[in-house]
């Protein structure tokens, strides 16, 4: 595989937003190449701790030669973040000071062409798997998926406005041949939009959003998570995380407003019998956005949002 460089979106802001203190346990949920994580040890030096996961045997890898200077101080573990309280429970960790998520595909995975993520790579075979164990492939969901599923996909996933029509041509050509690489699934989408359309951006990138959402189960649980992680901090801890289109976002805003409602109960009542109370103060009323230094030095920062929440 080609040498990688990869650039952490943000960077200042989340660890800023995580306020991260030595002798704290932090968790980082998606550590690709190491660069929140190797800023939280560094900043939390030299007693705080931190435990990080991620899907991909590559990132893991080199996050580990990143990191071996904090060697000690870190757990990884092969998962997924969604499963933290399970990781927290294996780990007999009570609470946490901070938690973060970067929920941004890793440069690693896009720049890699083998992996099938991006929609330049047109002769390569459609994957698009984060951990490639996983059975599920882009191949697999263009091919096998119905009409209905595929058009479903990626009009809630990929908020793609010629859905149907890209769905109705993808079905018609898998009829003469099975569609294996991305050139084939992009001259389908590029057929399938109206010219005046093909300008708006690439024609191919909703498309692929939607699929690349499918394969990984990228919204799955995400909501519950949020919730089980926030609940998971000491108080005054943070969470952090940063999305990098509108359907994560939304998930975040919803799982934070959820988090920072009180009593939710009919005010005709004398007391409460809801028993709900406000668990989190959100400190970014509005999302953080990438600078327009770094939008110039880094285009992939341009749809991300950061949100950032205390534990009260």
């Amino acid at each position: 595989m080609t040498d990688f460089k990869h650039v952490s979106v943000m960077l200042d802001e989340c660890i800023d937003g995580l306020d991260v203190k030595d002798n704290g346990i932090y968790f980082d949920g998606t550590l690709g190449g190491g660069g929140h994580s190797y800023q939280i040890l560094k900043k939390s030096s030299p007693n705080g701790k931190l435990v990080a996961t991620d899907l991909d045997d590559y990132a893991i890898g080199r996050a580990k030669q990143r990191l071996q200077e904090f060697d000690g101080r870190f757990t990884i573990v092969k998962d997924n973040f969604k499963s933290f309280v399970d990781i927290k429970n294996n780990l007999a960790i009570e609470e946490f000071d901070g938690i973060l998520l970067d929920l941004g595909v890793s440069s690693f995975q896009l720049d890699d062409r083998e992996r099938g993520f991006s929609y330049l790579a047109k002769d390569v075979r459609l994957d698009m798997r984060m951990d490639k164990e996983n059975p599920l492939t882009a191949q697999r969901v263009v091919n096998e998926y119905t009409r209905e599923q595929l058009k479903t996909i990626l009009a809630e996933y990929g908020e793609e406005r010629f859905a149907g029509q890209i769905a109705n041509n993808i079905v018609k050509k898998r009829q003469i041949k099975p569609i294996e690489t991305v050139g084939e699934l992009v001259e389908i989408i590029e057929n399938s939009i109206p010219k005046k359309f093909l300008h708006d951006g690439h024609p191919a990138k909703r498309t692929f959003q939607a699929i690349r959402i499918e394969v990984n189960g990228e919204l799955d649980g995400l909501y519950e998570v949020v919730l089980s992680m926030a609940r998971a901090l000491k108080k005054g801890g943070r969470i952090v995380i940063l999305t990098f289109h509108s359907l994560e976002d939304r998930i975040v805003k919803k799982a934070f407003k959820e988090l920072e409602c009180d009593c939710i109960c009919d005010k005709s009542l004398p007391v409460c019998v809801c028993g709900k109370h406000k668990e989190i103060e959100i400190i970014t009323k509005h999302p953080i956005t990438a600078s327009e230094q770094e939008l110039l030095a880094n285009s992939r920062a341009k749809s991300a949002k950061l949100r950032i929440a205390q534990k009260i």
